[in-house]
């Protein structure tokens, strides 16, 4: 969308028309693969992309990750699963997806016949044979961007500790998933570490080609009237406009420790969110919860951050990146 140029009299009347402004470059690069602008929408949040398609013009996004999926398909856990909370919300659907084969065979196709869009696949597995298992059979999927690891699942083998929680583990499935993708390699961080810096670091040494962040918080809510909690699993994952300041710093510490591409998560959902996570120093963001309320938001975001970047005059939005000023 280019800036207008308006006509402008100078001394003796005459008309001149300015030098016209530079047409604004929304563009930006993630692990090789070219987004036509930073906004993407999340997993968990989107379905498998088809189903926005009579909502959301998906070509207008820079893309979008389907959900996850494992190597069997899930029910997940029983209801209630959704919980709202003050500028938040809680959700533990439990992973459910329809499996890796049925998504190829079902939801694949119908994919590739939408034209002009980007979308990864969330891949996630509670072992490290599962992981490598998804992403075997992915590799034989047409149109597919890239992989984007969920490492906060927990690792069966290992007495249910997180993968993403311990470098050890975060890196052994990594560098293990690397060696058979045949896409770029995209690690979705959990938040519920000691520190953030440490996994990033892990992740890149493996051989991820870019990090995302943050996966939900751990939390809980009770009703005190029949003193049960408010979810089925108990605990359940925290997202929304609630943790934006927390995974905001988390981003920012994760990108001044590692090199590769930055993807920011959490809480977004105006122009000015994205741009601060732009300017922790990510590339590229996701837009999660948001979707549950307003189906459109992803779009809208898109028109809105563009009205920003011209109303501040900004050419090529990844200049923003990395430009957060600390005096």
């Amino acid at each position: 969308m280019p800036y207008a140029v308006k006509e402008r009299r100078i001394d003796g009347g005459q008309l001149v028309s300015p030098a016209p402004k530079p047409a604004l470059d929304m563009s930006v690069n993630v692990a090789g693969i070219t987004l036509k602008n930073p906004v993407m929408a999340a997993s968990g949040s989107f379905g498998y992309g088809v189903e926005f398609e009579d909502v959301v013009t998906l070509d207008r996004l820079g893309g979008f990750v389907v959900k996850g999926l494992s190597r069997e398909p899930m029910a997940g856990n029983p209801p209630p699963r959704l919980f709202e909370t003050a500028a938040g919300m809680l959700n533990a659907i439990g992973l459910q997806n329809v499996g890796v084969r049925a998504f190829l065979e079902e939801k694949l196709p119908l994919l590739n016949n939408i034209k002009n869009i980007v979308f990864f696949c969330n891949v996630f597995g509670h072992s490290q044979e599962e992981y490598e298992d998804v992403v075997r059979m992915l590799n034989d999927g047409a149109g597919i961007a890239a992989y984007e690891l969920n490492v906060s699942c927990p690792n069966t083998k290992c007495g249910g500790i997180s993968f993403g929680s311990d470098p050890k583990m975060l890196f052994d499935v990594v560098s293990a998933v690397k060696k058979i993708a045949t896409r770029p390699l995209i690690v979705k961080l959990s938040p519920n570490v000691t520190s953030i810096p440490e996994v990033a670091r892990a992740a890149e040494e493996a051989g991820a080609d870019a990090i995302s962040l943050v996966n939900t918080f751990v939390a809980m809510a009770i009703d005190a009237e029949t003193r049960k909690p408010r979810i089925s699993n108990v605990t359940a994952g925290l997202s929304g406009p609630a943790i934006k300041p927390i995974a905001l710093r988390m981003v920012w510490e994760a990108a001044k420790a590692v090199k590769i591409p930055v993807i920011g998560i959490g809480g977004i959902s105006t122009a000015e969110d994205v741009v601060e996570f732009l300017l922790a120093g990510a590339t590229a963001i996701e837009v999660g919860t948001v979707n549950f309320w307003d189906p459109c938001a992803c779009e809208t975001l898109v028109d809105s951050l563009e009205k920003w970047c011209l109303e501040h005059r900004i050419e090529k939005i990844s200049d923003l990146t990395g430009g957060l000023t600390i005096e």
